[in-house]
């Protein structure tokens, strides 16, 4: 099966599963427990106070339960997005979506949660929507949070410059409103899917049905004309108006606030569920969000900075740096330069990066303790430190220029200066250590 209940049922076989059946509050109730299992179970909320529908939380928190969404292990997944993205395959369409079941032209049926204290309001922070590309006539699907203002209206936060914004663009530069879908509750590949930054023209739903074996089926809507997954959960499909913005702020990635932007406002023409709903909410800046927006970009950097650098071994986005703006590379070092020019390729690949730190092929880059005694015993700051000043970074940080998005980015080599007596660096083992254990000796 290729959709979410699919998932959440073979979660609960793993054991990784919570089932709420107390009744909840959208109202900071779910984002406080949901907070509480970060890193951990999913979490399944069955009575909501303010809506019939269910809904599902931390999904795919952890990154087994990710490497498992698309079928592989934790030591697989870049192997599996990668290949899913060169080998992309188009999804067969069928007329019968599953979301067909039941249709409102209300959002409040929706159980929006309230996440945090200070942010403009309830926002839904898994909905993926889908545009027609002006250029290319093909599909695009990507992530934008949405926060409502009435019934039947949203806040549509975009990026300037990414895919959904330039179609936004174009049609009001034709004088059109946008016509665009919505989708909220769908398989986890088809999230990891639309949180990848795809080529212009190139649809992601090609990867989701890679990444799910060739089984993913699309459904044309009637007012829209997008392609949704046909297992969907919910969808929404109506118009980004032209002449329209309403004022928001959220909290971001790195879980602090951004800053009140004026966005663009979606207009609902119809809103569509299945039978008995399960509403997916995620988590601003905690596990699942950090996961499904970084892990497609490590994958993308483990190919890219491998490809322009043969000497890299493995590439992580570290949990401390958000799973987006601080990178560990992990390097086989012959030459002296190696490590600067691996700090080179990875800022490349990457814009958003703020830190790189390369060590040798003996230190877990996954291991922040290995890391910091890499630095601790390899690394000079007067010799091995690269800073380089007022370049494009993220407007996520909230220490960067954000008006002109600029910031300053560092680069460490902790790796063995070659000069030096090779066994200086040598981390002493203990011989058959890992055949000996206590439990046997009390």
């Amino acid at each position: 099966m290729t959709d979410i209940r699919a998932f959440i049922e073979s979660t609960k076989k793993l054991n990784q599963l919570y089932v709420i059946k107390k009744r909840v509050s959208t109202k900071y109730e779910i984002a406080a427990l949901t907070a509480q299992v970060d890193g951990a179970n999913a979490i399944l909320f069955e009575n909501i106070k303010e809506s019939r529908l269910r809904l599902v939380a931390n999904l795919v928190g952890t990154r087994t339960r990710f490497a498992a969404s698309i079928g592989t292990k934790e030591s697989s997944i870049h192997q599996k997005v990668t290949s899913a993205i060169k080998m992309a395959k188009k999804p067969r369409v069928i007329s019968d979506g599953k979301f067909f079941e039941n249709r409102s032209k209300d959002i409040s049926v929706l159980p929006i949660v309230t996440h945090f204290e200070k942010e403009s309001g309830p926002f839904i922070t898994s909905s993926i929507i889908y545009v027609q590309n002006p250029e290319k006539k093909t599909q695009n699907s990507s992530f934008h949070r949405l926060m409502p203002i009435d019934r039947t209206h949203f806040s549509v936060r975009m990026v300037e410059g990414r895919h959904l914004h330039r179609s936004f663009i174009d049609a009001k530069e034709h004088g059109e409103d946008l016509r665009v879908a919505i989708t909220v509750g769908v398989h986890p590949a088809v999230s990891i899917a639309g949180a990848y930054q795809a080529e212009w023209g190139e649809d992601e739903m090609g990867i989701a049905n890679s990444l799910l074996g060739g089984k993913l089926t699309l459904t044309k809507l009637p007012y829209s004309g997008r392609m949704v997954p046909s297992g969907t959960e919910i969808v929404m499909e109506g118009r980004i108006l032209a002449d329209k913005t309403h004022k928001e702020w959220m909290v971001e990635m790195l879980r602090t606030y951004d800053f009140a932007r004026a966005q663009p406002v979606f207009e609902l023409e119809n809103l569509y569920f299945r039978n008995n709903a399960i509403f997916h909410d995620i988590l601003s800046g905690y596990s699942e969000h950090r996961l499904l927006m970084g892990m497609p970009i490590e994958s993308k950097l483990n190919r890219d900075v491998k490809k322009s650098f043969s000497k890299a071994k493995k590439v992580i986005m570290s949990d401390g740096g958000c799973n987006w703006l601080h990178a560990v590379v992990q390097i086989s070092k012959t030459n002296d330069a190696d490590g600067k020019k691996a700090i080179e390729k990875t800022f490349a690949a990457h814009r958003s990066l703020k830190m790189v730190t390369v060590v040798d092929e003996d230190i877990d880059p996954s291991d922040p303790v290995a890391v910091e005694y890499a630095m601790a015993t390899r690394f000079q700051a007067d010799k091995d430190l690269t800073i380089i000043k007022k370049v494009r970074g993220s407007s996520l940080d909230p220490s960067s220029d954000q008006k002109n998005l600029l910031t300053a980015k560092l680069g460490i080599d902790a790796t063995r200066p070659l000069s030096k007596r090779k066994e200086g660096f040598e981390i002493a083992k203990i011989p058959k250590a890992d055949r000996i254990s206590l439990k046997d000796y009390v």
